[in-house]
């Protein structure tokens, strides 16, 4: 008997690989839609280019697939990506996967979503989301917040400016929170998700809370730097990391990503879902955190160029 066909997309990436990879230890059959090479699942992962401009060839990559779990998404507007282009394609992509006769599609969107918010990134995520909720088809959407993994840039390039700079701006006071989720344990939600068939949206939270402060704090005590965390306001924060991002060529972090955590966006008043603690894994990878830097706009440079 042939197994259901689960499709990841962004499966060589960070969250689309540890859905993968859950879904090949329980022996599924999987395939990826991607722009992203060298496969690292060899010939387990069969890969399709996204073909978000031909409607017709993105449904053939489809066909005979009973679950879609979608990470596709942008972190920012780019002169070579943004926010409009991001809705679009994933529509075009939830579009074809009905046409393919895909039975139910698991979405990852962002905790505390909403169509009137001032910021792209939530009023984005929160189109996409009611889109896929009138496409008549069963659907999970999962909403995590602040996600940390190995292959993760955001709490790496924290750990690199800790180990780098002597003072540490906190955006404010420092006292809105978040709940950090491990990578791992949102793939094993969302897999669980791709098993079921009613329709749900759940957020994706870890066991532990922080303020922003705190988080800092935790990461720099973790890797053994001793930092001056300086309240800072955050227009002056936001030009500190603009011009720290033009010296390593990247986008440290946007404005509205420093508003999403001033306005508590990525807390929800929810039981966590996952039960790896985010002072656990510091304390596991705290030898490798913030070595280099890892430059977001570079991944995305090297995947388009090897499509």
């Amino acid at each position: 008997m042939n197994l259901p066909i689960h499709a990841v997309t962004g499966a060589f990436g960070y969250t689309g690989s540890y859905i993968a990879r859950q879904l090949l230890d329980a022996e599924q059959r999987v395939i990826t839609l991607t722009n992203t090479s060298p496969n690292p699942f060899g010939d387990r992962v069969k890969a399709y280019p996204f073909h978000f401009d031909n409607p017709e060839q993105l449904c053939q990559s489809l066909e005979g697939v009973t679950t879609l779990y979608n990470t596709y998404w942008v972190r920012f507007n780019h002169k070579t990506f943004t926010f409009e282009q991001a809705i679009i394609n994933t529509s075009r992509l939830f579009e074809a996967a009905k046409k393919a006769g895909v039975q139910r599609i698991v979405h990852i969107s962002i905790t505390n979503p909403s169509i009137d918010s001032p910021l792209d990134y939530f009023r984005g995520k929160a189109k996409v989301e009611r889109f896929l909720m009138d496409l008549g088809i069963s659907y999970a959407i999962v909403r995590p917040t602040l996600l940390f993994g190995s292959e993760g840039v955001l709490i790496n390039n924290v750990a690199w400016m800790l180990r780098t700079f002597p003072i540490f701006g906190v955006f404010g006071m420092g006292r809105y929170k978040l709940q950090p989720v491990y990578v791992g344990d949102l793939a094993n939600l969302c897999v669980q998700q791709g098993m079921r068939r009613e329709n749900t949206i759940l957020n994706a939270v870890g066991p532990e809370t922080f303020t922003f402060r705190e988080f800092i704090q935790t990461i720099a005590r973790t890797i053994g730097v001793r930092r001056i965390i300086l309240p800072t306001p955050p227009f002056v924060a936001a030009m500190i990391s603009k011009l720290i991002g033009l010296w390593v060529h990247d986008v440290m972090i946007t404005g509205d990503e420093i508003k999403s955590l001033m306005n508590n966006l990525l807390v929800v008043d929810s039981p966590p879902t996952g039960s790896t603690k985010l002072t656990c894994w510091l304390e596991q990878n705290k030898d490798l955190l913030g070595k280099h830097y890892i430059s977001e706009l570079l991944r995305r440079h090297n995947a388009s160029s090897q499509t």
